[in-house]
């Protein structure tokens, strides 16, 4: 498996913090970068669109700071966000910033598009895009991706429904490249485990929620506190596409999370539309990861727990190789 030198020399831990739709903002962005990880967001979080070159002068400014001042530990890369669908009228607008800044890191998602990869690459950027399956895997990297971002079952918002293990291990029979897996990962040992089963890094995204930098309601960061795997419902009901919800939160919508139909959002009767749900302001996205999120810390403090894990998970991995290598090669002889 072969990264590109940005992915590979400029991270302390093997993680890309996924872009939060609505949440993500500079101050968590340029916090994870300080803290060694990839930062990223969505293009469409700045609203409105001219609010988008404000945000990457200041996270390059900042970076650019950080780096002069501590010339022994970089800060990581930034990556944004891009919506390639069509319906997104905001692409060739933000893509153009993206050209400007020299953004690192383009991550696309509903849609691959040659135009895109070819205008990230033609200043040096890469470009990775999330998948939920081996069909788009194959498409996005005809189409010129660099590298592909696995979301399987369990991931925060939309997501897909195969199992990391099956994901990961068909992309692997003919992708040698960038690989990241989304889905569940909440702690520095499932880091270490992506790793295991053939992914080069982690796509973490429901536990920076419960931080605080990240541009989220109070009360939804209480709630991942509070949550756990079996707080979370997997339904198209909102958004006309399945992704993973927070049940409380569709509760407190007056809605049952227990008995939702499978129907098209645009079709269902909530009342008036100012009582109508909405996906992320009122119905809070998340993924199964969050029974390890106890708390509400910093973004670097959360970067530092992840770190601390994930060195222990390695030396437990080494005790584990020492005991069953030395047997498995006695058995083979």
């Amino acid at each position: 498996m072969s990264l590109p030198p940005i992915l590979k020399d400029k991270l302390r831990l093997p993680i890309v913090g996924s872009p939060l739709f609505i949440i993500s903002n500079p101050d968590l962005v340029i916090a994870q970068c300080k803290a060694g990880i990839v930062g990223s967001f969505p293009a469409l979080n700045a609203r409105p669109a001219e609010q988008l070159e404000q945000w990457l002068q200041q996270i390059t400014e900042e970076l650019a700071e950080h780096d002069r001042r501590h010339p022994d530990r970089p800060a990581a890369p930034f990556a944004v966000n891009q919506i390639v669908h069509k319906s997104n009228d905001r692409l060739e607008h933000d893509l153009a910033l993206c050209v400007k800044y020299r953004v690192p890191i383009v991550i696309t998602s509903l849609g691959a598009r040659v135009e895109v990869n070819d205008a990230v690459h033609g200043y040096g950027g890469i470009v990775l895009h999330d998948i939920i399956n081996d069909t788009f895997a194959h498409k996005a990297i005809d189409k010129g991706a660099d590298g592909l971002i696995a979301v399987a079952a369990g991931a925060g918002g939309h997501a897909g429904g195969l199992s990391p293990f099956a994901l990961v291990q068909e992309i692997r029979a003919w992708f040698d490249g960038p690989l990241l897996l989304s889905g569940a990962i909440a702690t520095g040992r499932s880091v270490l485990a992506a790793q295991a089963i053939g992914a080069d890094l982690a796509y973490i995204g429901s536990a920076f929620i419960a931080t605080k930098e990240a541009r989220a309601d109070e009360a939804y960061k209480r709630m991942i506190v509070e949550s756990s795997a079996e707080d979370i419902v997997y339904t198209n009901l909102f958004t006309g596409v399945l992704g993973n919800y927070l049940k409380p939160s569709i509760r407190n919508a007056g809605l049952d999370p227990d008995n939702l139909p499978v129907s098209d959002p645009s079709k269902m009767s909530f009342g008036s539309e100012r009582e109508k749900p909405k996906a992320w302001k009122t119905i809070w996205g998340c993924g199964q990861g969050i029974g390890a999120v106890h708390d509400v810390p910093g973004a670097a403090e959360l970067v530092e727990r992840l770190g601390r894990e994930y060195e222990a998970a390695w030396e437990s991995m080494n005790a584990l190789r020492g005991a069953w290598l030395p047997a498995t090669r006695q058995r083979a002889a």
